[in-house]
């Protein structure tokens, strides 16, 4: 097989094609329809996946493209450049002000993977090198970290799966990517952004204004606040955008490379956050607590892994708010001068940013420590960290769309994909 031919094909393939010829294609190699209309036995094996075909999935869904570019400018701090963002590089996805609270976990006959990337810096440049799915390749794949041996285990079976995808999710050959984002962290982020701009919250669940944050009136409008569950609600949102933004990148990278799969939300997110109450369905293996004022159970990280940032990850919320500014002003972080960047002046830029003090940390981590001690959780009315989308990705089993679908059920890049990349026979 010639992989340099397959890799120079997949960067000249077009953005359009991807985009109008973007389908869910769900029947893998290896698959089985037992009954109804499309009724079939794949008669073929399950084909995992290679090393490449895996990284590239991976790398358009969350690898890092460079540095981005920040916030340009807000009047209220001008001349000082708007200091919201979490992380310095840019990734594949958007994320909301450059705050970044997602990661990639993913599964595979090989094992359970973690693939850390919000906080690895700009792993290619394109200020300096050409940027190549090659190169892209290369950069991330160091970044991977090997959880456990094996396919995460989920039944297939209700409740664990959606009834509809008994039959066709974390089937054996395939690639399961699972984004998850820290709500806790966006929603500090967002608590960080609402003093920079005079707002603050009031807890509107129980009717009552937060004790103590009359004194820090002269930084933030305790008249008018914000509602809690407003304010949560925009936290819970805005990763979520970052979560299915990365899901859309990985179909797109689907539909160019050749390899059938789609995105989804069908899975239990509380069995696949290790919150199924069965032992034999660990999941991703997340602490979870649990409380009669809690409806769900309510996941909280895995430790060493990815632990939300907030306790038990830190003693309190004034801890939590602190590792936060650490991260944005740190090194390594986006507001700290020794950071690359993308500006001639990438030092002065950085700089420029006003760094969080003690009275402003103290504002926000009050409000935040409310919450926590109020609902014995962070956030209070939504979950701590969250999932919502999935990415598959598999070889198609052309034989089950060529009989049951009309000519362009799928691309030129699936018929001939197993050429290509594998250096097979075209399926007959």
């Amino acid at each position: 097989m010639n992989f340099e031919t397959a890799l120079a094909e997949l960067a000249d393939f077009p953005l359009v094609e991807a985009i109008f010829g973007r389908r869910s294609r769900r029947f893998a190699l290896g698959d089985e329809i037992p009954d109804g209309p499309l009724a079939y036995r794949s008669r073929h094996e399950p084909v995992p996946l290679t090393d490449l075909e895996r990284m590239l999935v991976l790398s358009a869904m969350g690898g890092t493209t460079g540095w981005h570019y920040s916030i340009t400018r807000h009047a209220r701090y001008a001349p000082h450049v708007s200091n919201y963002a979490g992380a310095a590089a840019g990734r594949t996805f958007p994320s909301a002000a450059g705050i970044h609270t997602a990661e990639l976990f993913f599964t595979d006959d090989s094992g359970l993977y973690f693939f850390p990337t919000r906080d690895a810096g700009a792993l290619v440049d394109p200020a300096v090198e050409e940027v190549t799915p090659e190169l892209v390749v290369e950069r991330h794949r160091e970044r991977l970290r090997r959880l456990s041996p094996g396919r995460l285990y989920l039944p297939a079976e209700e409740p664990y799966l959606e009834g509809h995808n008994t039959w066709c999710v974390n089937v054996p050959g395939s690639l399961l990517v699972i984004p998850v984002a820290d709500i806790a962290q966006h929603l500090i982020a967002i608590l960080c952004f609402f003093a920079q701009n005079g707002y603050a919250i009031y807890d509107d669940v129980n009717d009552r204004e937060l004790p103590g944050l009359a004194e820090f009136g002269g930084l933030v409008d305790v008249e008018e606040p914000f509602p809690l569950t407003f304010t949560e609600q925009y936290a819970l949102t805005e990763a979520t955008a970052e979560l299915a933004s990365a899901c859309y990148a990985g179909v797109l990278m689907l539909q160019a490379m050749g390899l059938g799969g789609w995105m989804f939300d069908g899975i239990d997110r509380f069995a696949m956050l290790g919150a199924s109450g069965d032992p034999a369905v660990p999941g991703l293996g997340f602490r979870y607590d649990e409380d009669e004022r809690w409806p769900t159970p309510n996941p909280t990280g895995r430790e060493g892994v990815f632990e939300a940032c907030c306790p038990p990850r830190h003693r309190d919320m004034a801890a939590a708010v602190e590792a936060f500014a650490e991260r944005k002003f740190g090194p390594g972080g986006p507001f700290h001068r020794d950071t690359p960047g993308a500006w001639t002046d990438s030092p002065g830029f950085r700089g420029s940013a006003l760094v969080h003090d003690d009275e402003f940390k103290a504002c926000v981590s009050l409000q935040a420590q409310y919450v926590l001690d109020t609902f014995g959780k962070f956030p209070g009315t939504v979950p701590t960290v969250f999932i919502m989308n999935y990415v598959q990705a598999h070889h198609l089993d052309l034989d089950f769309y060529d009989r049951f679908f009309k000519p362009g059920a799928y691309l030129h890049t699936h018929a001939t994909h197993m050429q290509k990349w594998h250096g097979a026979e075209e399926q007959t």
